[in-house]
């Protein structure tokens, strides 16, 4: 969707007589990275997932240890009495 349109390289003939083709120098080296764009945005994404999931896990944790103190501490007040 994203990929530019590169055009078309014509193709000489070659004057070697077994004629065989050879590619031209500058597209040998050309590799696209956008193989690699979906699996880097999949790691991305699990990341944030994973992390908002522990942040959630965190603040449950926290909310059910202070609701023990305060229970503890109305239990051991009423025991006083």
């Amino acid at each position: 969707m994203f990929r530019p349109k590169l055009p078309d390289i014509p193709i000489l003939p070659s004057s070697n007589a077994l004629g065989t083709h050879h590619t031209p120098a500058s597209s040998a080296g050309h590799h696209s990275l956008s193989p690699y764009v979906g699996a880097v945005a999949a790691v991305v994404v699990v990341g944030v997932v994973l992390t908002a999931l522990l942040a959630a896990v965190a603040v449950t944790a926290i909310s059910v240890a202070i609701a023990a103190v305060v229970l503890r501490s109305l239990v051991t007040s009423a025991n006083k009495r």
